[in-house]
């Protein structure tokens, strides 16, 4: 059985421990490296390919959304999913655009986070409610400034 490899990047010590005890429950799973700056990240997935890095937004030395945005670029097979408490439209939208494929928040359940890492080994997305939501009013917010048609209009 091929575990999915994780790298876990927050600069708090105490959530890190949590995250990977959390996962670590989870046979196909595996915490291969804990980074605590975005810097780091980087680095550390440019070695190591993990399949997915569960990153923080506000870390040291470089900011999670930059260092998606580098992940991204250089490791091509590695997903990231942001876990963040930051539930402002601007993080999630400014996430998405540097390649995360999941975003979910810190008062997630723990379910969440697994079937997150799921879905993205597996080339999808995924996002928590709260997440789901805001996405969904940006996206009729859009088609009303276009002035879409339902075309399914009965």
């Amino acid at each position: 059985m091929k575990k999915t490899r994780i790298l876990l990047a927050d600069d708090h010590t105490m959530m890190r421990a949590d995250l990977r005890i959390l996962l670590e429950k989870y046979a196909k799973l595996e915490v291969i490296e804990e980074t605590d700056n975005g810097r780091q990240a980087v680095e550390r997935s440019a070695s190591l390919s993990p399949d997915v890095v569960v990153m923080d937004v506000g870390m040291p030395m470089l900011n999670g959304i930059e260092a998606t945005k580098q992940i991204v670029s250089q490791c091509p097979d590695t997903r990231v999913i942001i876990l963040s408490m930051h539930s402002d439209e601007t993080y999630v939208m400014r996430a998405l655009q540097a390649g995360a494929r999941g975003y979910l928040l810190k008062d997630s359940a723990a379910v969440e986070l697994i079937g997150a890492i799921e879905a993205v080994s597996h080339g999808k997305s995924f996002f928590s409610p709260k997440v789901s939501r805001i996405l969904a009013e940006d996206y009729v917010r859009v088609l009303k400034q276009k002035g879409a048609v339902d075309t399914y209009d009965c």
